[in-house]
């Protein structure tokens, strides 16, 4: 194999590592791995070797550098709107580039103990013209952009560097799960105008809304699928291991639960009640940042989320349409894999900083491939 004909994808969660390896010269080339459920992060350095261990053997190639994707409960977007007046000459690339360098430097000064993961282009107004994407060739008296930016916490970026750094890895880029999920789903949902992906994790719940094809938002509650586990193991008096194997397994085997002392009513009643409460808060972030709720299509994904099966959708009392999207580890790297290709054409990449010497734009971003 040729160095480097490979892409390494790792999504690190707070329960789950998958991991996904790519031949950039062959899409149809490529090999998945997943970690078993946990808790307790401390063996995650252990649990990452032993993936790379057989990705190299599965390629036969060195693997010294990743792209990253994870989520926070602390993770934010904000947007910003920056404009500028020209003299009528021709738009060039530079012109938006130092405008977005305007932007990103605001939510640095603001935002000093967090990274910037994503920065998102979501719309040109040049001379009172609104375009998706920057034209070719056309001159400009004025122009403002509607820039989203997405930050992580700067501490959270920093333990997995480390984390990876002890397997002598180094990461290219920072890449938002639930974020190049729901880039990578939207399309399968053409016919909603507006549409949110709600992605249920450990210990965060994700809500990421778009409107006309533009991402409008991505907020978060700290609430997710660790939350029902810890109800049900505060109400039923039992420890967090056994609570969450009656979650997992209430609808796969009854049985299972046949000889505790508490009735499945109360515990469909507890998962419900938790359910039901993050969809809430769901649809209160969703309303802030939309128009039109009528006919919003709400997406549930997630490992989170699969605790709502038809059993459990069929019994939580809400109003909007909602599907359930059941996700393979495949799904999750192929997401991850297609963002750091570059394929959002809204996105501007920010490339890590090198020790060589470098242009100044070549330095912050790639952008415009």
């Amino acid at each position: 194999m040729n160095k480097n004909s490979f892409q390494t994808i790792f999504d690190c969660g707070s329960s789950k590592v998958r991991a996904g390896i790519f031949n950039k010269n062959n899409k149809k080339e490529a090999f998945y791995a997943e970690s078993e459920f946990f808790i307790d992060q401390s063996n995650l350095e252990l649990k990452i070797q032993k993936i790379i261990t057989s990705f190299e053997k599965d390629t036969n190639e060195y693997i010294d550098n990743i792209n990253l994707m994870v989520d926070s409960s602390k993770m934010f977007s904000i947007g910003i709107s920056i404009y500028k007046k020209f003299d009528g000459s021709r738009l060039r690339k530079e012109n938006i580039q130092f405008l977005i360098q305007e932007a990103k430097q605001q939510i640095l000064k603001y935002y000093t103990d967090y990274n910037i993961a994503h920065i998102i282009i979501n719309n040109y107004k040049i001379d009172d013209v609104d375009y998706y994407y920057l034209p070719d060739e056309i001159k400009c008296h004025f122009i403002s952009l509607d820039i989203l930016f997405i930050c992580l916490p700067s501490s959270l970026v920093v333990n997995l560097k480390n984390t990876f750094s002890k397997s002598n890895i180094s990461i290219n880029q920072i890449i938002c799960s639930s974020y190049a999920k729901a880039i990578n789903y939207k399309d399968n949902f053409s016919l909603f105008k507006n549409i949110s992906f709600i992605d249920v994790g450990f210990n965060k719940t994700s809500i990421i809304t778009y409107f006309n094809n533009k991402i409008i938002s991505l907020n978060i509650l700290p609430i997710g699928g660790d939350h029902i586990t810890k109800d049900i193991s505060k109400l039923l008096k039992i420890d967090l291991e056994q609570a969450e194997k009656l979650k997992i397994n209430f609808e796969k085997n009854k049985t299972f639960l046949s000889y505790k002392d508490f009735s499945l009513e109360f515990l469909e009643k507890i998962i419900c009640a938790r359910t039901e409460e993050i969809l809430e808060k769901c649809l209160a972030f969703i309303k802030l940042n939309s128009t039109i709720v009528d006919r919003h299509k709400m997406i549930l994904m997630g490992d989170g989320s699969k605790i709502l099966d038809s059993y459990f959708k069929d019994k939580i009392i809400f109003i909007n349409d909602i599907d359930f999207l059941e996700e393979t580890k495949e799904d999750v790297c192929q997401s991850g894999f297609k963002l750091g290709m570059g394929l959002n054409k809204q996105e501007v990449l920010v490339k890590p900083k090198k020790q060589i010497n470098q242009g100044f734009f070549e330095k912050l971003f790639h952008f415009f491939k």
